[in-house]
């Protein structure tokens, strides 16, 4: 039987309160946190600390999925990555404006759309929207 770890959508208002979520569920027995990375997250789902044990079968249930995928659409994307661009000692400032070039062309992933991706790239864990 698959672990359960339901992300509830309605606590998630931007990407502070999306990693407080991810911290609240996947790191309830941690004495750490886990950052506001997506490199973080990615490492997270490959188990071995926090909720997830190595290859561990995980049914991840996503409340709110569709209201949290317009939340972190087109918009918060673009607002991220020029974040990045003012950071351009920490960040490849060539490397980002290609990709905000993708996004405005409608051809870029957004922030979500890289969520996603990093879940679809563990073959042991299930999303189930809701």
């Amino acid at each position: 039987m698959k672990k359960e770890i339901i992300i509830d959508g309605t606590r998630i208002f931007d990407k502070s309160s999306l990693y407080a979520e991810i911290n609240r569920h996947f790191m309830k027995n941690e004495s750490w946190q886990l950052g506001e990375s997506l490199d973080a997250f990615d490492d997270l789902l490959y188990g071995g600390f926090g909720e997830i044990k190595e290859n561990e079968e995980v049914r991840l249930i996503w409340g709110n999925f569709e209201e949290n995928k317009k939340l972190f659409g087109f918009d918060f994307t673009l607002n991220f990555y020029d974040e990045k661009l003012k950071d351009s000692e920490r960040f490849d400032s060539k490397g980002i404006q290609f990709k905000i070039d993708k996004l405005k062309k409608g051809e870029g992933q957004t922030y979500f759309d890289i969520i996603l991706e990093i879940i679809a790239e563990h073959p042991n864990i299930e999303l189930i929207i809701k």
